[in-house]
């Protein structure tokens, strides 16, 4: 069996998935791997590339724009290796990073996932590479502004972990779909991808679910990737990935968290989510670069 499939879904992101496929290819790995890429009808030239330059990659073409959840798990169910990995097509994989997090993997047979220290573009950490749960208390604190106020409390902190040491392996709540090693017994258990998320939290809620089921997600910052963020797909229709966004959210939160809550404070939570939904789609219409997240340095 081989050790890892690195699954990725594609769409107009030709040059940047050249990058990122050159990344792995490009360096030798101990482990034995395979590509699977799962293209959403680009048509910028993306599956004639990789047909010219990447032969050997394991290429699925799709009609349409299905989003990123139902396409990855396609890949991911295609995938042969002990490890699936979910990688985003705007990444660069610095090498042994898969080398590390595979052979601490096999060391640690209670870590369900996996994510390793995801760097933005200057090198510095991509905090959204791990979060907590998402609950409201460290969603409201991140966005009003007391997390990025008092980083190192625990109390505002919590969503974006950022009490904790950069280069620590530690336990977390959630990790990013950018780079997520997953063990193949975790999807024998709790299944893949809810497919009911078109794009967003899909991670999230893996997650939870993974956890719930006993499994231990873990950062592990001795591997490391670079992620460019917001360079992928949702650039390309950054309303309807706006829209994608919170309708995960909300569905994220009233699937895993809201029973744990009164019913008012949910209805207030609600018209919360749908207010902030309104105001970033107005900012994105007087914004000239328009991106979906926080801009990535």
């Amino acid at each position: 069996m081989l050790d890892i499939s690195i699954c990725i879904v594609s769409y107009q992101t030709r040059d940047l998935l050249r990058d990122a496929l050159a990344s792995i290819y490009g360096q030798p790995m101990q482990a034995s791997f395979e590509v699977i890429v799962v293209d959403n009808a680009s048509q910028d030239g993306t599956q004639e590339m990789l047909a010219a330059e990447f032969p050997q990659v394991r290429l699925v073409k799709n009609d349409c724009n299905m989003g990123y959840t139902a396409p990855m798990n396609q890949a991911l169910r295609l995938g042969e290796g002990r490890y699936l990995v979910q990688l985003n097509p705007d990444t660069k994989v610095l090498p042994g990073a898969f080398d590390v997090l595979t052979a601490y993997m096999d060391s640690h047979p209670k870590v369900g996932i996996c994510t390793p220290k995801v760097l933005n573009r200057d090198g510095t950490l991509q905090r959204q590479c791990r979060r907590s749960a998402a609950r409201p208390w460290d969603v409201l604190t991140y966005f009003s502004g007391l997390a990025a106020r008092y980083p190192h409390d625990r109390r505002f902190g919590g969503y974006l972990q950022t009490f904790l040491p950069e280069d620590e392996i530690n336990p977390v709540e959630a990790v990013s779909g950018s780079c997520m090693f997953i063990r193949r017994e975790v999807t024998a258990q709790i299944g893949y991808l809810d497919e009911v998320y078109f794009a967003y939290q899909e991670d999230a809620d893996f997650c939870f679910r993974a956890r719930k089921a006993g499994w231990d997600v873990i950062y592990n910052p001795q591997a490391q990737i670079i992620h460019y963020g917001g360079e992928g797909g949702s650039r390309n229709q950054p309303y309807r990935a706006i829209f994608q966004w919170h309708r995960s959210y909300f569905i994220y939160y009233r699937k895993n968290l809201a029973s744990d809550y009164f019913f008012m404070f949910n209805g207030l939570y609600y018209l919360m989510m749908l207010a902030k939904l309104l105001l970033t789609l107005l900012v994105t219409v007087f914004r000239r670069e328009k991106i979906v997240g926080s801009r990535k340095p």
